[in-house]
């Protein structure tokens, strides 16, 4: 069995986040588009996207099972190329059905790469024996930038929706092709069941990471409105603060590694939580637009390394098979994303939308509360 600990194993695992991080960020470029094209309205296009989130889901849960059995390699090379032969049909479908068949199979394939990178991801980790997970989460982060910003860019040009995703789709087959070759290839068959209900410290886990990824929706999908509605910034500005939170998060994650080695995982949760929950403060509470902003940095910063510690101590324990565990706290962590957004603003309708992210702000001090029993339970390993 081959080391781990390879440079060509890292290459391959940043290539697989970059590829995911592309492939859904080409996407959202692509929505206005395809509600044209098929002449639906708001609530036939909310349905059509909810096929994304599903197929997501759906593949989450069978990632688990599959990989267990045969290792994440064949997952990651299907998910991969999946989503890079998938997304030219988002361009073409021209019926509800065909985009909604259409976007349940970028969903699977956006799934079960999400999975199975992470999979893959800890098992270099562990080999390397330091930490590299915030490091692969930023290439994700950069992937998404880097694919929003091209769509855009050639849909700028007059390119045609087609001609735009046949061009993304072969940045990603090529990223693949260098990928697929240098995923670790070994394969520890794992005795016992194939899937397992989330228990013990899984299960919290699972809920941090519903949490932190909620907060993530929630930035992207309220954090504009809450600045608008207090008064803060024109319409036109609304988008700053989450641009400074994207930034945020990528150069937080950029160096967490780094900052993991130094202090470790409970002191990562704990800190990053702790300013999170600062930033959400000075947001709630800024009069002027700067501090506002401020906030939204602190809440990027704080909450960057959160997930990838938590996807580390998911690995760890030994309570259930650690492919499994991984698959719960990603699935846990999408569903964060897919229906938290909407909690938020069915709170933000009883109490406004302030109320909604102090809510949010009191989520993550859970984060906060959890970090000394998520890092020193006697089934999760050495504390770090």
């Amino acid at each position: 069995m081959s080391s781990a600990d390879r440079p060509a194993t890292r290459l391959a695992t940043r290539l697989a986040f970059l590829v995911a991080g592309f492939g859904i960020a080409c996407w959202a470029p692509l929505v206005p588009f395809a509600k044209t094209r098929l002449g639906v309205d708001d609530g036939v296009l909310g349905l059509l996207l909810l096929s994304l989130g599903i197929g997501s889901v759906v593949a989450m849960l069978l990632t688990g099972i599959v990989s267990a059995r045969y290792g994440s390699r064949p997952i990651i090379i299907a998910g991969g190329f999946g989503l890079a032969l998938v997304l030219p049909l988002l361009a073409v479908a021209d019926s509800p059905a065909t985009l909604a068949l259409a976007l349940f199979a970028f969903g699977a394939a956006l799934g079960s790469i999400d999975v199975a990178m992470n999979i893959h991801a800890v098992k270099v980790e562990r080999a390397a024996k330091r930490p590299l997970m915030s490091g692969f989460h930023a290439l994700f982060s950069i992937g998404g930038f880097a694919g929003a910003a091209l769509m855009t860019a050639l849909l700028s040009l007059q390119f045609g929706t087609l001609a735009c995703t046949l061009i993304c789709s072969v940045l990603m087959l090529i990223a693949m092709a260098v990928t697929a070759p240098r995923l670790l290839r070994s394969v520890q068959v794992q005795e016992g069941p194939l899937f397992v209900l989330p228990h013990g410290s899984v299960l919290l886990l699972a809920l941090l990471g519903a949490i932190t990824f909620l907060v993530e929706g929630a930035m992207l999908d309220w954090g504009a409105l809450l600045v608008i509605g207090a008064g803060l910034v024109t319409e036109a500005q609304g988008g700053a603060g989450y641009i400074v939170f994207s930034i945020a998060m990528t150069v937080g994650r950029l160096g967490g590694d780094a900052v993991v080695a130094r202090i470790g995982d409970r002191a990562t949760l704990l800190w990053g939580s702790l300013i999170a929950i600062a930033g959400f403060v000075m947001l709630l509470t800024a009069p002027v637009a700067a501090l506002a902003i401020g906030g939204f940095l602190l809440i990027g910063l704080g909450a960057s390394n959160l997930v990838p510690v938590l996807f580390r101590r998911a690995a760890r324990q030994t309570v259930m098979p650690a492919g499994l565990a991984v698959a719960a706290v990603t699935t846990a962590g999408y569903a964060g994303v897919l229906i938290g957004p909407a909690g938020v603003g069915f709170i933000a309708q009883i109490g406004g939308l302030p109320a909604a992210f102090g809510l949010l702000a009191a989520l993550m001090g859970l984060v906060t509360l959890s970090a000394p029993i998520v890092t020193t339970s006697a089934r999760q390993g050495t504390a770090s």
